[in-house]
């Protein structure tokens, strides 16, 4: 195959999909890792794709960057509150919580009525909070990301696989059908995943902005979780059976 005929090809996979692995290049086209990425790089320095941790999006996906906290706290508040007051009714005394860092989660101690609910986070405001207000609450080890107030690492995810919670709440800075739920940092993508598969339940708690959004890393498939959205949710996805609209 010629080279321009193959990064055809690739351009036209991936606006098809949304986007593509390396993996998924290499058995559509069977050509070598070096090759496609090689050709993802010369592709998105034309503008013609964007390139990401393994493997690339359409330009027509949003990318999302990184912001701290005090960035993240003002975006879609209404909505974000709308999401966590649902969130915090599922909670009961008998349930052992893992509460994943981030504002919208945050939120749903404002709404908590359970007296003896046990949680697990890996957000240090978060316990702080629970522990202030009497719940016994784990915090992991690991290092700890200023940025978001979030531990990470290795660590964490080891003191993690050591529990079984009955319902996890998870925030997502992306979401699409085909990259599934994405984060921009490798370390907490790797805690959230850990995190989730320990949980019975999953939550995710994703308001319609970051819908068609993706970030660098996945750190589940999109039909893991129980999506809990709000009415803006775009209208290509309310066909599916793991989304819930809060009204």
């Amino acid at each position: 195959m010629l080279t321009e005929e193959r990064k055809q090809r690739i351009i036209q996979y991936i606006d098809a999909n949304g986007g593509a692995s390396v993996p998924d290049l290499m058995t559509l086209l069977g050509a070598s890792e070096s090759t496609i990425r090689r050709d993802l790089t010369d592709l998105d320095r034309k503008g013609l794709i964007t390139k990401v941790h393994g493997g690339a999006l359409s330009t027509s996906k949003k990318i999302t960057a990184d912001l701290d906290i005090s960035e993240r706290e003002t975006m879609n508040h209404g909505k974000k509150l709308l999401l966590a007051k649902y969130a915090a009714s599922l909670i009961t005394d008998e349930d052992m919580v893992y509460l994943d860092a981030g504002t919208t989660t945050g939120l749903i101690l404002e709404f908590l009525t359970s007296q003896k609910t046990i949680f697990v986070t890996n957000a240090i405001s978060h316990a702080r909070e629970l522990s202030a207000r009497g719940y016994q609450v784990y915090l992991p080890g690991g290092l700890l990301k200023s940025r978001t107030e979030a531990l990470t690492g290795v660590d964490t995810c080891e003191y993690l696989s050591r529990f079984h919670f009955t319902k996890g709440f998870f925030g997502s800075n992306g979401i699409t059908v085909n990259q599934g739920l994405t984060t921009p940092d490798v370390s907490e993508a790797k805690v959230k995943a850990a995190a989730m598969q320990q949980s019975m339940e999953k939550y995710l708690l994703c308001d319609s902005s970051k819908f068609d959004t993706v970030s660098s890393v996945t750190f589940a498939d999109f039909d893991t979780p129980m999506i809990l959205t709000d009415t803006d949710l775009p209208a290509s996805y309310k066909k599916y059976k793991n989304i819930k609209i809060i009204h």
